[in-house]
């Protein structure tokens, strides 16, 4: 019984304490105006138009900006430039499909059988016969 009441009362005296703590009035009180109000024809076009006036202020100085970043040309002479050209970092080469078994291909390194179902033409795989660090590559016929 003593067990009980060394827990139970302070307990009871914490709950009493806060149940009196202050609620404070400084906080703002939700208003219903603002879930139920609607806007009117009248506000959603003024809103639109403010929203469009944005927009071409935007552009504006994104033009300005274009306008400022890009020197100024000469217009009579009229040179082409090319594209730099991609040089791919490098080309894997084939593997040899095997006749008479479909899927399979012949590595073009040490000409083991490799098991190629399912995987797409031209489709970058690893040799499964060499380990990931040494990083052999082929492309599947």
């Amino acid at each position: 019984m003593k067990f009980h009441l060394f827990f139970t009362l302070p307990l009871i005296s914490c709950f009493a304490l806060v149940s009196c703590f202050p609620i404070p009035k400084d906080k703002p009180k939700k208003s219903s105006e603002g879930a139920n109000a609607t806007l009117t024809t009248e506000d959603q076009q003024e809103i639109e138009k403010q929203r469009e006036l944005l927009r071409q202020q935007e552009l504006e100085k994104q033009a300005e900006l274009t306008r400022q970043e890009t020197p100024p040309t000469n217009q009579t002479q009229n040179t082409v430039v090319e594209p730099p050209t991609i040089k791919p970092k490098s080309d894997y080469p084939f593997g040899t499909p095997v006749p008479g078994k479909e899927g399979f291909v012949f590595s073009p390194y040490n000409n083991k059988l490799l098991d190629v179902r399912g995987i797409a033409s031209g489709t970058l795989v690893q040799d499964t016969t060499y380990p990931p660090t040494e990083k052999k590559y082929f492309r599947v016929p």
